[in-house]
């Protein structure tokens, strides 16, 4: 897909424009209703959606919000920068809105995400970015604007839940012999952390994703703001393995605050894996059972309700097996949708 600049119309009646703080509810409420429409259940949540508008991560986003005429958000079109060569694409329509409303209003969408991924690219002097899009697995609506915008279904991820037990799950994991699983040093447990250890934690999972789906390089000062930029973001949420003294794998977990259930009982809140990853050189030495039991561990020590994290349904490792084996269940399923985006001239696209 080559990018001219000139998308399709936005649809009579209404109006586009970049938000604001002004506009951060509405979009949790857009974002709110889709999600129980195509996964049912909602989560977005102010915080995520704040800091992704005007927060620490609005320096690499490009947002779009549309509304119709009575003034409600019908759509929201979210690009994010996510690394050199990488677009992370959302968009968000109403499903309230017809199969007649919303088309004309998706195609205006996807079209516009070709503009702002064009300016992703010129910002950063490059002709070619991939466009990474996603839907629910039970959202054929969503699939198929995706389908119609050029984009191909290229995999599925596992979203899997484990409840924390805080009267049995408290107690460390046992370490085989020559591994050590510690978070990453701070001076006096406070402040940022030492840079030799992020390092360490970056390029462990760097080399443990080298040979896995759509893998792509991440420098380190990207990797370390990007997970910055999450309001649950905690450095005491980041572990380091060691195999006889030698780093060997990481872990990174963030917080997730609780919601408040279809009863209107709050709910406690959880833990969330970002990344474990093990190096090749430390695999089969009990590594990735280790960082995952000292992360349930953890949560259960802090009064989470749950540990959840993603997994490919194509894992060339077979990790689900592993967290199968550990109490992790499937709650859902989401899809990922590639297209590749390249600046006018620079040749035609690849799919």
């Amino acid at each position: 897909m080559s990018s001219t600049g000139a998308g399709p119309d936005l649809p009579p009646g209404y109006t586009a424009y970049p938000p604001g703080v002004e506009d951060v509810d509405d979009l949790v409420r857009l974002l709110r209703r889709h999600e129980r429409e195509a996964r049912g259940f909602p989560g977005a949540d102010s915080l995520t959606v704040e800091a992704e508008v005007t927060g620490r991560g609005a320096t690499t986003h490009l947002h779009e919000v549309v509304r119709d005429a009575e003034g409600i958000a019908r759509a929201w079109i979210n690009c994010h920068d996510r690394a050199a060569g990488r677009v992370l694409v959302g968009v968000t329509i109403d499903p309230d809105l017809s199969d007649e409303d919303a088309d004309p209003l998706a195609t205006y969408a996807f079209g516009r995400v070709e503009d702002l991924g064009a300016e992703v690219l010129e910002r950063r002097g490059m002709e070619e970015t991939q466009l990474d899009s996603g839907a629910f697995a039970e959202d054929p609506r969503q699939q198929r604007w995706l389908q119609a915008a050029g984009y191909t279904h290229v995999r599925d991820w596992w979203q899997m839940v484990r409840p924390v037990d805080p009267t049995t799950d408290a107690e460390p994991p046992v370490l085989r012999e020559g591994v050590e699983v510690r978070r990453v040093r701070r001076d006096d447990g406070v402040g940022m952390p030492e840079e030799e250890d992020l390092q360490a934690v970056h390029r462990m999972l760097e080399e443990s994703f080298a040979d896995h789906f759509n893998s792509y390089r991440e420098t380190f000062e990207e990797f370390v703001n990007r997970l910055r930029e999450d309001p649950g973001h905690r450095w005491d949420h980041w572990w380091l393995a060691m195999v006889d003294d030698e780093p060997a794998g990481a872990l990174v977990a963030v917080a997730v605050p609780g919601r408040v259930g279809p009863d209107g009982m709050a709910r406690p809140d959880n833990s969330y894996v970002e990344y474990v990853g093990v190096h090749r050189r430390a695999r089969g030495r009990g590594v990735a059972k280790a960082l995952l039991g000292t992360v349930i561990a953890d949560a259960a020590v802090r009064g989470r309700g749950a540990v959840g994290l993603e997994v490919d349904a194509d894992s060339p490792t077979g990790a689900d097996g592993l967290y199968v084996s550990m109490g992790w269940t499937t709650h859902y399923t989401t899809q990922s949708w590639h297209r590749t985006l390249r600046l006018t001239g620079s040749g035609d696209a690849a799919g």
